[in-house]
């Protein structure tokens, strides 16, 4: 700048320049005045406009232009005693308690079947049958030749009793009738073979096959199914595993039924699954006339542990700040922060041990946007 007027006023100076004294006064003041206002303008705006662009207002109190900022609406609840419950929910699938796929133990030609499909069988009950018209010809010729054999033992045991046969003869004969009832059992059971019988109560599936087929042991010819009680298989994480024991309460739903069932455990498995990290267990429910069905899915809750009288808060209420966990407050139209003690947790709430009581009125929206001294009002 002072280039700039020295330039200028030798430009005045020179000879082609003709000017008056007074007026080359007025010109080097007029440069003068230009030069400072260009130096001092960032300081005068600053004074005229009341911004401050080095100074940030204070939080919750000052905007731009020194305008006070609203308040800022807010939700409360006012804290009480109350029961905190430790629920741990999952899914689970309803299981028979017995189920078998139903076949001979022999080959044959099925000569009768006695079930109706899809009705309920009594254990022991007659099924379906394969020929066995060879082995009940067997069983006739061997017990044909029981009576004869037992005269034979008869007679040898009376002589032996007048010493009139050896003692080795008698034998012989005692063990040919034996060998004899032997057989007979023999064919008796290779005919009950050829029987199929429910080995349990239950309800018995859609058939596989038609009287007059060739059966095979590998021949599926039914299922039956044991509907009550029923199994409820679930699994729970590995930080569950030690609450979960035989005795445990259980309780579930169903798809499109609105009741609420339960069921205590009664096993759980030995170790967690290597992969998932998981312990698996079963509940045992009565079902009572067979409404529930095998394979349907389960909604499982678990109550793993209680408090009673516990002060607790939502969990989106607590913010974790520089290793304290805080809330706030609603006291006179602002919001206090409060530093609290966590104890038990769940999935949406949390109990404070201590930093609360009864009869506080916590804020729960908002939050992160709070300060401490904020005005706040509460949404009505």
């Amino acid at each position: 700048m002072t280039n700039l007027a020295d330039g200028f006023c030798k430009n005045i100076n020179s000879p082609s320049y003709n000017m008056t004294k007074k007026t080359k006064i007025i010109l080097l003041a007029v440069i003068a005045v230009l030069i400072a206002g260009m130096a001092f303008y960032p300081t005068i705006k600053r004074s005229f406009t009341g911004n401050d662009t080095d100074k940030e207002a204070p939080a919750g109190k000052s905007g731009n232009n020194g305008q006070k900022r609203p308040p800022l609406n807010i939700n409360i609840k006012v804290l009480g005693n109350e029961t905190l419950q430790d629920i741990f929910r999952t899914k689970g699938v309803l299981i028979p308690d017995e189920e078998v796929a139903l076949s001979f133990e022999t080959s044959g030609k099925i000569t009768k079947i006695y079930f109706k499909e899809g009705s309920s069988v009594r254990k022991g009950e007659l099924l379906a049958k394969v020929n066995d018209s060879p082995l009940q010809a067997e069983l006739k010729k061997l017990e044909a030749q029981l009576p004869l054999a037992n005269d034979r033992v008869y007679r040898q045991k009376a002589l032996l009793a007048k010493d009139a046969v050896s003692q080795e003869a008698f034998e012989s004969v005692n063990t040919e009738l034996d060998k004899l009832k032997a057989d007979i059992e023999l064919v008796k059971a290779r005919i009950a073979q050829t029987e199929l019988r429910a080995p349990f109560d239950g309800v018995i599936g859609l058939r596989q096959v038609s009287e007059g087929a060739y059966a095979s042991p590998s021949q599926v010819i039914s299922t039956l199914t044991k509907l009550s009680p029923l199994k409820i298989e679930f699994s729970v994480n590995e930080r569950q595993a030690n609450d979960i024991k035989a005795g445990t309460k259980v309780s579930f739903t169903v798809e499109n039924d609105l009741n609420t069932y339960e069921a205590p455990v009664y096993a759980v498995e030995s170790k967690l699954d290597e992969k998932t990290l998981s312990l698996k267990a079963r509940a045992l429910y009565s079902n009572p006339g067979g409404k529930l069905k095998p394979g349907r899915s389960a909604n499982i809750e678990i109550q793993l542990s209680e408090i009673k009288n516990a002060i607790v808060i939502p969990a989106i209420a607590s913010i974790a700040e520089m290793g304290r966990d805080i809330v706030y407050v609603y006291k006179s139209g602002k919001a206090h922060q409060v530093e609290i003690k966590k104890g038990m947790r769940t999935a949406s709430s949390l109990q404070v041990i201590d930093g609360l009581q009864s009869g506080d009125t916590l804020i729960i929206s908002g939050v992160m946007q709070l300060r401490d001294g904020m005005d706040v009002v509460i949404n009505k």
